[in-house]
C-alpha cells in the first residue's frame, strides 16, 4: 500500500522514489515504496540481533512535542526463518513473509505495523530516546534480528519528505531515483539528504556496494552493527542504520559503514535527480529496508503533473496547424483564378 501524508500545505519541489533494475537480465527491483510522508516530519530507526531468545531493548529517538504518524517493526532471517516476536509487552503478528529470491541461503523479511503499541507513549512522554523491550520466541538460529522505523510529526521541524521502502534490493543491482521538479541547491543551509539501509544476514566482510550519482560512496554496506552478541553467528545477523548511528564516511572500512549515508555531497547545484544504485556482488546480504529523509515538502512515488491546458478561446496546436493548411488552400485556389 503506498499512502501519502501531507502534513503541511506549503508547496514545494515534486519528488518521487522508483525502483527499477539496472539491466534487462536482472529482476524487477523489489524495494519498493511503503509509504511517504511530507510537512514538518521526522523519522528514527534501529536495530536488534540476538542469537536466540535473549531479550534485549530496541528504541526510537523522537523529540518532545511529537506525534507518532506510522511505526513499524521489521524482522529478518534465513532459511525462510520468521519467528514470532514479543515488542512493547504484546506478541507480534508479522504480515507475509518476502523472500529475496536473488539471493542465498533463504534470505526472508516481513514487516507488522505496531503503531498503536507505542503512539500514546511517544505522544504523551518527554521526548528523547524511548527504549522497548523485545526478544524471540523462536529458538531457530535463523532468526537474526529486528528494525524498528518510527515516523513523526513536529511542529519544531523543518519541512521535509520520509520515504520508507521495503522487500528486497536485487543481489545483481537495483536502482532508486529521487527526482525533484526544480533543481537543487546543496549550498542551501536549509538543504539535506539522507538515507539509511536494513541489512540481514551479513558479516565476515559479506557487503554491499553503494553508488550516488555516479559516486560510490561504500563498498562495505552491512555486517552485524546490531547483533547483540558481539560475535558473527546466525541469529544476530542485522545491521540498521540508525538515529545513534554516525553518517558513514566516503568509502568507509567494513567496520565503520554504519549503513546510514548523507547524500548531500554528491548532489551538485542545479541537479533535479538524486540516483541510487546498490549491487550485493557476494550475493548473500538481504537488503530488505531502505528510509530516506529529504529537506523538502514533496510527492514520493507521485508523477510530475500534467501541463495545464491551453487558456480558454485559444485553439490547441493541432487545431493551429489544420487552421494553416485551410488557410494556405484558400489563397492557392484564389491565385490561380486571378492568374486565369
Amino acid at each position: 500500500m503506498k499512502t501519502l501524508y501531507t502534513l503541511k500545505s506549503t508547496t514545494a519541489s515534486l519528488l518521487v522514489i522508483s525502483a527499477m533494475a539496472l539491466g534487462a537480465n536482472t529482476a524487477q527491483a523489489s524495494l519498493v515504496l511503503l509509504d511517504s510522508f511530507n510537512g514538518n516530519v521526522g523519522v528514527s530507526s534501529d536495530g536488534f540481533g540476538s542469537k536466540t531468545t535473549d531479550p534485549g531493548i530496541i528504541s526510537a529517538s523522537v523529540p518532545v512535542g511529537s506525534i507518532v504518524e506510522k511505526a513499524y517493526l521489521y524482522t529478518s532471517g534465513n532459511s525462510n526463518t520468521i519467528g514470532g516476536v514479543t515488542f512493547n509487552g504484546s506478541a507480534i503478528t508479522f504480515g507475509p513473509a518476502v523472500p529475496n529470491t536473488s539471493t542465498c541461503c533463504g534470505l526472508t523479511s516481513a514487516r507488522a505495523d505496531v503503531t498503536s503499541l507505542i503512539k500514546s507513549t511517544i505522544d504523551a512522554g518527554p521526548g528523547g530516546v524511548y527504549d522497548f523491550g523485545i526478544s524471540e520466541s523462536s529458538t531457530n538460529s535463523g532468526q537474526d534480528g529486528e528494525a524498528l522505523v518510527v515516523v513523526y510529526s513536529n511542529p519544531t521541524l523543518p519541512t521535509a519528505t520520509v520515504g520508507v521502502l521495503d522487500g528486497f534490493s536485487d543481489a545483481g543491482g537495483d536502482s532508486f531515483a529521487i527526482n525533484f521538479a526544480d533543481p537543487l541547491d546543496p549550498t542551501d543551509p536549509g538543504f539535506f539528504a539522507e538515507m539509511a539501509l536494513g541489512i540481514g544476514f551479513s558479516c565476515n566482510n559479506q557487503s554491499s556496494t553503494v553508488s550516488v550519482n555516479g559516486t560510490t560512496i561504500t563498498n562495505n554496506a552491512g555486517n552485524f552493527d546490531d547483533g547483540q552478541s558481539g560475535s558473527c553467528r546466525n541469529g544476530n545477523l542485522i545491521t540498521v542504520g540508525g538515529f545513534n548511528d554516525p553518517l558513514s564516511a566516503l568509502l568507509p572500512s567494513y567496520a565503520n559503514d554504519h549503513e546510514r549515508y548523507n547524500l548531500k555531497p554528491y548532489v551538485s547545484a542545479g541537479d533535479t535527480t538524486i540516483n541510487v544504485r546498490t549491487n550485493n556482488p557476494t550475493n548473500d546480504d538481504n537488503i530488505f529496508l531502505a528510509t530516506f529523509y529529504v529537506s523538502g515538502n514533496a510527492g514520493i512515488n507521485q508523477p510530475p503533473p500534467p501541463p495545464p491546458p491551453p487558456p480558454t478561446g485559444v485553439p490547441e496546436p493541432g487545431t493551429l496547424a489544420l487552421l494553416g493548411l485551410g488557410l494556405a488552400g484558400i489563397g492557392f485556389s484564389r491565385r490561380r483564378r486571378t492568374k486565369k
